[in-house]
C-alpha cells in the first residue's frame, strides 16, 4: 500500500514517491507575526501536524520547516501603533502562536526560520535572479521579471495573458508589467531596513519562502503545503522565483487545505466574524476544536458553528467514553489470550485506517473506523468473557490512531478542581455503604455533592466508575 496525495499542481491524486527513500522534506508557510491567529489560521498547522505524524507513523523520517514572518508592512504599522518595535511586536505573537498551536497538540516543526535571520540568504537569492535576467532593480526596489518564466502560472492553471489582461493592480512605472512582483523593497523613511546592493530595503513576501526551504531543504523537495488562499499569487510566485533560480522543480507536490466559513459565511475583516483561537479556547476544549477540523477532508471548506462543534464534542466524548469504559473494565476482566478471530478484527480496524489515510489523508473517513472501533469496544465492555488482554489491545489500538490524529482519547477536558481523585473515590465508597444500609438520603445528597463537583457517576455491572464533565 502506498500513499496518495492530491496535488494541486496536477489537479490529481498522485502515488507519494520521496525524492530521498525513507525520508520527507516538507515545507508549510507559517504565519505573519502581527497578531493573534484565528481559527482559519490554526487549520494548516492541524492538516499539516497529522500529514507529518501519519508520514511518521509509516516510517518516514519528515524534516518539517515552517517559517515565521517577522518583518512584513502589517507587522511595521503594528509597531507603528503600539509603539513597540518591529521585534518586539514579531515575539509576541510568535510567542502567542506557539502557546495556541500547542494547545492544539501542534508538534514544534523542525525547524522555524525567520525572516529577519536569514537576510543574506535573500539577497543572495534575489541578486542571483538578477544576474540571470528574471529580475531587474527599480529606484531601490527590485522586480521579478513575470514574463521571464514561460511556466508561469501553471500552479494555478492561469494562463499569463490572461492574467496581464485582467490584472487590477495600483499603477507602478518602476515595473515593465503589471503583473511583476517586488523581491526587495526600498525602505521608507523611519521603517526598518537592512543594507543591500539596491539599497536601504528589506524583502518582499514571497521571495522570504523560497529562499529559506533552499537553505533548509535543497532545491527540490518533496511536499509544500499552505492553505487555498495562498495558490495564487504567493505560491505561484514561489515556483517562478525558484525554478528560474535553480533550473529545477521546487516542490514535487502541493498540497493546500479547504478554507474556514463562520455560520455559513465567509471569515472576513469586514463581517467581523473572525473568532481567534486563543478565545474558542475559553469556550471549547482545544482537542474538540482539533477534532471538529480533521472531522472533515482537508481539502474540503468547513462551517464553523456553534451547532457543529456541539456535535464534535458529542461525538468525540463517545470516543473518550469507550476508551475511559475500556480502562475501567481492565480491573474485572478474566486473564486469557486474545482469539484469532479478535486479532482479525482488530487487523481489519487497522488496515481500514490505513487505507483511508494514504487516501489523500482522508481524516473524515479514518474517524469513521474509530466510531466502529467503539461499537466493538462497548461490546467486549458488556461481556463477562472479555479478556485482559483483548481490552489492552483495543486501548493500544485507540492509543495509535490518537497518535496519528493528535488527540489523545478517554483524557478529561476539564482542570482537576475540588476533591482529588482519592477523595472522589472515598465519597463513592462512602455512597455505595449508604446505599447497602438503604440510607437512601445519604446516597443521594453524595450524588448530588460529585454532580456539582463535575463528577459523573456510572453504575455498571462491573462496579461504579466516575469522570469528571
Amino acid at each position: 500500500m502506498s500513499i496518495k496525495i492530491y496535488n494541486t499542481l496536477t489537479r490529481k491524486k498522485e502515488e507519494f514517491i520521496p525524492l530521498e527513500s525513507g525520508k520527507v522534506k516538507m515545507y508549510v508557510c507559517g504565519p505573519t507575526v502581527y497578531n493573534f491567529i484565528h481559527i482559519g489560521n490554526a487549520r494548516p498547522p492541524i492538516v499539516f501536524d497529522v500529514v507529518r505524524r501519519y508520514f511518521a507513523y509509516r516510517g518516514y523520517d519528515v524534516t518539517y520547516v515552517q517559517n515565521f514572518t517577522d518583518v512584513d508592512d502589517k507587522i511595521i504599522k503594528k509597531a507603528e501603533e503600539t509603539g513597540m518595535t518591529v521585534k518586539e511586536v514579531a515575539e509576541t505573537f510568535i510567542a502567542a502562536f506557539k502557546e495556541d498551536v500547542r494547545a492544539l497538540s501542534i508538534q514544534e516543526a523542525t525547524i522555524h526560520p525567520k525572516v529577519t535571520e536569514h537576510i543574506p540568504e535573500i539577497i543572495e537569492f534575489v541578486q542571483g535572479l538578477i544576474d540571470k535576467g528574471h529580475a531587474y532593480a527599480a529606484g531601490g526596489d527590485v522586480y521579478f521579471r513575470t514574463a521571464s518564466f514561460a511556466e508561469y502560472g501553471k500552479l494555478s492553471q492561469q494562463n499569463i495573458e490572461d492574467l496581464q489582461a485582467g490584472a487590477r493592480v495600483e499603477v507602478n512605472e518602476k515595473k515593465e508589467s503589471p503583473l511583476d512582483f517586488v523581491l526587495w523593497k526600498g525602505a521608507k523613511p523611519g521603517e526598518i531596513y537592512w543594507e543591500s546592493p539596491w539599497g536601504e530595503g528589506r524583502p518582499g513576501w514571497h521571495i522570504e519562502c523560497s529562499a529559506m526551504s533552499k537553505k533548509y531543504l535543497g532545491d527540490t523537495f518533496d511536499i509544500h503545503g499552505g492553505g487555498h488562499d495562498l495558490t495564487f499569487p504567493h505560491h505561484e510566485n514561489e515556483i517562478a522565483q525558484s525554478e528560474c533560480l535553480t533550473g529545477h522543480v521546487m516542490a514535487r507536490y502541493w498540497m493546500h487545505n479547504g478554507f474556514i466559513n463562520i455560520e455559513n459565511e465567509k471569515m472576513s475583516k469586514s463581517l467581523g466574524n473572525f473568532i481567534l483561537v486563543k478565545d474558542i479556547r475559553e469556550q471549547y476544549p482545544a482537542r474538540v476544536v482539533r477534532f471538529f477540523l480533521l472531522s472533515a477532508h482537508y481539502r474540503n471548506p468547513v462551517n464553523f458553528s456553534k451547532d457543529l462543534i456541539q456535535q464534535a464534542t458529542n461525538s468525540l466524548e463517545r470516543i473518550d467514553t469507550a476508551v475511559r469504559n475500556l480502562k475501567h473494565r481492565l480491573d474485572s476482566a478474566v486473564a486469557g489470550t486474545m482469539d484469532a478471530e479478535e486479532q482479525a478484527k482488530l487487523n481489519a480496524f487497522r488496515g481500514r485506517f490505513v487505507e483511508e489515510m494514504d487516501n489523500d489523508f482522508n481524516t473524515a473517513d479514518a474517524i469513521t473506523v474509530l466510531f466502529d472501533m467503539v461499537r466493538e469496544a462497548n461490546r467486549l465492555i458488556a461481556s463477562e468473557d472479555a479478556t485482559k488482554a483483548v481490552l489492552e489491545a483495543y486501548l493500544a489500538l485507540f492509543t495509535e490512531f490518537g497518535d496519528v490524529l493528535g488527540i489523545a482519547f478517554g483524557e478529561s477536558d476539564v482542570v482537576a478542581e475540588g476533591p482529588s481523585d482519592e477523595g472522589i473515590d472515598a465519597l463513592i465508597v462512602e455512597r455505595g455503604q449508604a446505599r447497602k444500609d438503604r440510607n437512601f438520603v445519604r446516597a443521594d445528597e453524595i450524588r448530588n455533592q460529585l454532580q456539582e463537583l463535575g463528577i459523573v457517576l456510572e453504575d455498571t455491572p462491573q462496579g461504579v466508575r466516575w469522570h469528571r464533565k
